[in-house]
């Protein structure tokens, strides 16, 4: 079976269960889910919903959230880890989107990654969920399922989204983006994973067997 085989067993199963995935982060406005898909990093979008509703109730834009100091910040944020970092970068964020982007969120990669604390994966995820660009975002449970079904080495995300964008259509890639990463949740997670439940591994090992 080749990859791009694979590839279209993987979207056709894909469509069937996550027909219309919605975002898991919850956000008020194009600046909250920036904020939201930052404090994201190395913690989970459950934990990122426990706190977002405090620190969005204070200031859901640059100009309200400068008025808190990094240190205001980070206590209402503490749950989510890596806390200080994150607190000084949304702060700083927040300065330069008033100083060079009239407090608005910048629609470019260059832009959005001269953030602080904004990498390309975060980028990626605003460009495509918030303005409609294709992108393919690579969080852990992409790059380990690509690994998994054998459509990528695994050796680095930057390889990953490569092979991800190579593989699959790019009008599919915002959607299969959020798609894989439920399909990690539920049916193949990297703790407690049972090869009973992924569905993607049986479809791909039934049709190598029949292509035998």
């Amino acid at each position: 079976m080749t990859k791009k085989e694979k590839a279209k067993v993987i979207m056709e199963i894909l469509d069937k269960l996550y027909p219309n995935p919605p975002i898991p982060l919850d956000h008020i406005n194009e600046y909250t889910f920036l904020l939201a898909v930052l404090l994201s990093a190395r913690t989970t979008d459950a934990m990122v919903n426990r706190v977002t509703p405090v620190l969005f109730g204070l200031a859901d834009n640059p100009y309200d959230m400068v008025k808190l100091s990094p240190e205001q910040i980070r206590e209402i944020i503490k749950p989510v880890g890596l806390s200080p970092q994150k607190a000084k970068a949304i702060h700083r964020l927040s300065e330069i989107l008033i100083e060079k982007h009239n407090g608005k969120v910048p629609h470019t990669f260059e832009e959005l990654e001269a953030l602080p604390g904004v990498g390309h994966k975060t980028a990626s995820v605003i460009m495509s969920q918030v303005f409609g660009q294709p992108a393919f975002p690579v969080d852990t449970h992409i790059h380990r399922l690509m690994k998994q079904w054998g459509l990528s080495s695994g050796k680095s995300v930057t390889q990953t989204e490569k092979d991800a964008k190579r593989l699959f259509p790019k009008e599919k890639w915002n959607k299969l983006h959020l798609q894989i990463i439920y399909y990690g949740r539920e049916y193949a997670p990297a703790r407690g994973y049972s090869p009973e439940k992924d569905i993607i591994m049986k479809a791909i090992s039934q049709s190598h067997n029949k292509a035998k």
